[in-house]
């Protein structure tokens, strides 16, 4: 399993404080949700702070783009630092051609769907991409509380990735505590963000080693 901090639960006014403390926490990714007031209705960050972010950690920089049209910032991002990029199906008319671009940036390709959206709007490209993003809240803020149905989704997804034989990481996004992170991950998830989860619990470190816990990756 890999647990991916979203940074937009961070203080921003210590960012690089805080990246030093999720890889001191034992974080594998640093979740980064790209926000454009269109897609979602939220606004967040962009390349700038990606390329800060870079800068100031280690750690491969998971770029998370909720915006609509992101085959035109896949450049952008790549050049920043990014280490996975994700779009959304719903968000653009060429998915092929984007997860092609991201690849053709030098960057592991990420696609992601929300929880209104069938797993078979993405079964044509799975073997197009290196990670599979599950909404388990509807995009947009942090905070929200994960939705039920999304362990049939990502049950689905572990499916369908396995049907065709792929590596691909399959990651969750939404409401991900340790409470409900070995039910994400008996689903089929081996990616799991989670912003407020971590960030508001004081102790970033415990908190990770506890979610390794509730799977069965630790001892408690």
């Amino acid at each position: 399993m890999k647990i991916s901090p979203s940074i937009l639960s961070a203080d921003f006014s210590r960012l690089g404080e805080e990246l030093r403390a999720l890889e001191e926490a034992g974080a594998d990714y640093v979740h980064v949700d790209v926000m454009d007031g269109r897609f979602v209705s939220n606004i967040t960050i962009g390349p700038f702070i990606v390329e800060a972010a870079k800068r100031a950690t280690a750690l491969p920089l998971d770029v998370h783009l909720m915006i609509e049209e992101p085959e035109r910032y896949i450049s952008e991002f790549a050049s920043a630092g990014a280490s996975i990029i994700t779009v959304h199906a719903e968000a653009t008319r060429h998915l092929h051609g984007v997860l092609q671009d991201i690849k053709k940036a030098g960057v592991r390709a990420g696609v992601s769907i929300n929880p209104a959206t069938p797993v078979s709007a993405i079964i044509d490209i799975l073997g197009d991409v290196d990670l599979v993003l599950v909404m388990s809240v509807n995009p947009g803020f942090s905070g929200q509380s994960f939705i039920p149905s999304s362990l049939a989704k990502l049950r689905q997804v572990r499916a369908a990735l396995d049907a065709c034989s792929s590596n691909a990481e399959l990651e969750v996004d939404g409401g991900i505590k340790t409470a409900n992170i070995k039910e994400a991950a008996d689903a089929g998830a081996d990616v799991f963000v989670s912003g407020s989860g971590i960030f508001s619990s004081g102790d970033y470190k415990k908190t990770i080693t506890e979610m390794r816990a509730r799977v069965g990756e630790l001892a408690i």
